[in-house]
């Protein structure tokens, strides 16, 4: 199946549910000619608000990609099992081959503070947030092609009453920062994404209000709206751009 195509192979992870951003990245890259390996945890994802839609889950997800051009695979994974990350990108290099473009999208979120997160919560945050994207980028570099290859992660600075989500994304930064020049002699560039408020499902209509109110441009953003950096961050475009936390927010959090 490797060998069946020219086209650069992208592994995306946390692409489980049609309004993710995610999913707004995973067909973008199909659209401008990338082949795309995407992760997703199932029980997580129908756990969250709009999930267990069978028009919106993984399956629906591989259609549309192939309906675009890409050779796509959906592959489940428990980025808290440590043994996982590595079984994915060798699973997305041997079905597609070599992954040249690693989009770190997924998260554990669980809302809670610092008197009411528990030990189990904060350990799994930090395991599928930090330790599992820092496993990703290994593995993804002990692979990357010789021409080299791109890390995008998502992150954000919310972490009031958001305790362990906030410090596991914090701590991820840390981790894609250091990469920027760890990794550049194989021709890798590292930068981070903070999209700020993105309606994927978990805003109600007060939430939403709130956020507009605050928000320069007068709109939500939306999945699209990161998609089209992530675009950019991993075409030949966007190879000079490494080490850097582009808060792509439409001046939110100025």
């Amino acid at each position: 199946m490797s060998d069946e195509s020219t086209r650069p192979v992208a592994l995306i992870t946390g692409a489980g549910r049609r309004n993710t951003i995610a999913w707004a990245i995973a067909t973008t890259l199909a659209a401008d000619g990338w082949d795309v390996a995407f992760s997703h945890l199932g029980d997580y994802d129908r756990s969250m608000p709009l999930g267990g839609d069978p028009d919106r889950d993984p399956a629906a997800l591989e259609l549309e990609l192939r309906a675009l051009g890409a050779r796509a695979i959906a592959l489940d994974a428990d980025l808290a099992d440590p043994e996982v990350p590595a079984r994915l990108v060798a699973a997305a290099s041997e079905a597609l081959g070599p992954v040249s473009a690693l989009v770190l999208s997924h998260a554990q979120s669980v809302d809670s503070g610092v008197l009411d997160t528990s030990l189990e919560s904060f350990d799994r945050h930090f395991a599928v947030n930090t330790r599992g994207s820092w496993l990703l980028v290994k593995a993804f570099a002990e692979q990357v092609p010789a021409e080299g290859g791109r890390i995008v992660a998502l992150t954000s600075d919310h972490v009031v009453g958001n305790v362990p989500y906030g410090a596991s994304k914090g701590a991820l930064d840390r981790i894609i920062t250091a990469s920027a020049r760890e990794l550049a002699h194989l021709g890798i560039t590292a930068n981070l994404v903070n999209p700020g408020p993105v309606d994927t499902g978990w805003m109600d209509d007060a939430t939403r209000s709130a956020i507009v109110a605050q928000q320069p441009t007068g709109r939500l953003g939306t999945p699209d709206d990161t998609a089209r950096l992530v675009r950019f961050l991993v075409s030949d475009d966007g190879r000079w751009v490494s080490g850097q936390l582009v808060h792509s927010d439409g001046a939110y959090s100025v």
